[in-house]
């Protein structure tokens, strides 16, 4: 199954599933045992990123499904901007075997909003 696309991710958002504060996600960067993703789309991604997160942008997540950590022990919190996305991600994950993953609330305009530090994007 592919990812939906996003005029489908309403009906998707009133499942419950694992999710995470934005300020837990901010003090998780960095620790060997989760990964952040990022799957904002590059265009999202130029306006400026946490430094620490995977840039992995929602359109290519079903080719790089081998880059998201399997491993129970390992979390894996997923980032877009609002969260509609994420959460949804979260879901679809969850239903092809993921048991790690958590979606972040409030995403990476929250982030933005508090002011806390963005960079500029790797060059591909």
């Amino acid at each position: 199954m592919k990812f939906l696309p996003i005029y489908f991710l309403v009906t998707l958002l009133s499942v419950a599933h694992a999710q995470v504060s934005l300020e837990e996600a901010r003090a998780l960067v960095g620790d060997d045992k989760v990964t952040v993703l990022d799957i904002r789309e590059p265009e999202e991604h130029a306006t400026g990123v946490a430094k620490g997160m995977k840039l992995i942008p929602m359109s290519t997540l079903e080719s790089r499904l081998h880059e998201i950590p399997r491993n129970p022990d390992s979390r894996v919190l997923l980032i877009c901007n609002t969260q509609n996305r994420s959460s949804a991600v979260a879901k679809e994950l969850r239903s092809r075997g993921f048991t790690n993953v958590e979606y972040v609330r409030g995403g990476m305009s929250e982030w933005a909003k508090r002011g806390w530090t963005l960079v500029s994007p790797p060059k591909p």
